[in-house]
């Protein structure tokens, strides 16, 4: 075997022991469930705009369809009211995740914080006083 064919083969060996500890590395395991679960979100953040938000926001302004609002040049139909739909649909969507993000954090900050002790009774302080005290004694 010529020497170009050895160096091809030990890159390629080599190529291919990095590409598995990139994605042995927990960071690339940790961006693939992310992303999994994104996906997941995704689906119930736009069934909530989509189903429960978009019809009560219909009810409230009348019943306005946005997407059959157009303009035609020409034979050229501009199709202004998908994008005003779209970017309601954005609005909502951004409003969803950020309440769900908000509460997400609240609960971490209340996981985190701990409670102070309370502070020691006049009791507590004069027996730890004795106690440092008798162990002073005990020393000499």
């Amino acid at each position: 075997m010529s020497d170009e064919k050895k160096n091809a083969k030990e890159k390629t060996k080599g190529v291919i022991k990095e590409f598995k500890e990139f994605i042995s590395k927990g960071n690339v395991l940790d961006m693939a469930v992310g992303l999994i679960i994104g996906s997941a979100f995704t689906a119930i953040v736009t069934a909530l705009v989509e189903n429960i938000f978009t019809p009560l926001i219909g009810l409230i302004i009348g019943g306005i369809n946005f997407a059959g609002i157009g303009i035609t040049i020409g034979d050229a139909n501009i199709q202004i009211g998908l994008f005003i739909q779209a970017i309601i649909n954005f609005l909502l969507t951004a409003v969803c995740v950020f309440i769900v993000v908000k509460t997400i954090n609240g609960f971490r900050r209340k996981k985190e914080e701990k409670p102070t002790p309370p502070k020691p009774s006049k009791e507590e302080l004069l027996l730890t006083e004795i106690r440092d005290l008798l162990k002073e004694q005990a020393k000499k």
